[in-house]
C-alpha cells in the first residue's frame, strides 16, 4: 500500500469522528486506531475487573509450570504470544503426546501470531512428560507449553 494512501487515512482519521479505520487492498491491510483520551480509561479499567479472578488464576499455573521444570526436565517454552494448536488442522493427531520421543528439531505444536500459523520445534531431546496448555488456548511469551524429560 502506498505511504501517501497511509498518510491520507492517518489525516482523515483524525479529522473525524470515527475512532478507527481499517483497508484492505488486495492481500495488503491497514488499520488505525485513534488513541482514546484519558478520561475513559478509567471506565474501561472498571468494566475490566470481573476479568481480575482469571488473571490471578493464570498465575498460580504460571508458577506451577516453572516448579515442574524445575523438580521434572526441560520446558518447551512459547516464543511469542499467540494461540497454541496441539494438531495441523482440526481432527488430525497431535504433533507430540504424553509418553511420546521427540528429538531436538521435531515439531511439538503451532502458535498462531498474526493470522500466521508458527512451528515451535523442540530445543532437546527426550520423553514429553506433561503438556501444560489445552488446544486452541492464548499463550505468552515464554510460558512453558511441554515438559521434556
Amino acid at each position: 500500500m502506498d505511504i501517501r494512501k497511509v498518510k491520507k487515512l492517518i489525516e482523515m482519521l483524525e479529522n473525524s469522528e470515527l475512532e478507527e479505520i481499517e483497508i484492505q487492498e488486495g492481500e495488503e491491510s491497514v488499520r488505525l486506531v485513534k488513541k482514546q483520551s484519558q478520561n475513559i480509561v478509567p471506565e474501561i479499567v472498571q468494566k475490566s475487573e470481573p476479568d481480575s479472578p482469571k488473571n490471578e488464576l493464570d498465575e498460580p499455573k504460571k508458577e506451577v509450570s516453572e516448579e515442574n521444570v524445575s523438580e521434572k526436565g526441560e520446558a518447551i517454552t512459547s516464543p511469542m504470544v499467540g494461540t497454541f494448536y496441539s494438531a495441523a488442522s482440526p481432527g488430525t493427531k497431535p504433533f507430540v503426546s504424553v509418553g511420546d520421543e521427540v528429538q531436538e528439531g521435531d515439531v511439538v505444536c503451532i502458535v498462531e501470531a498474526m493470522k500466521m500459523m508458527n512451528e515451535i520445534k523442540s530445543d532437546f531431546s527426550g520423553k514429553v512428560t506433561s503438556i501444560l496448555v489445552e488446544n486452541s488456548q492464548p499463550v505468552e511469551f515464554g510460558q512453558s507449553l511441554f515438559i521434556v524429560e
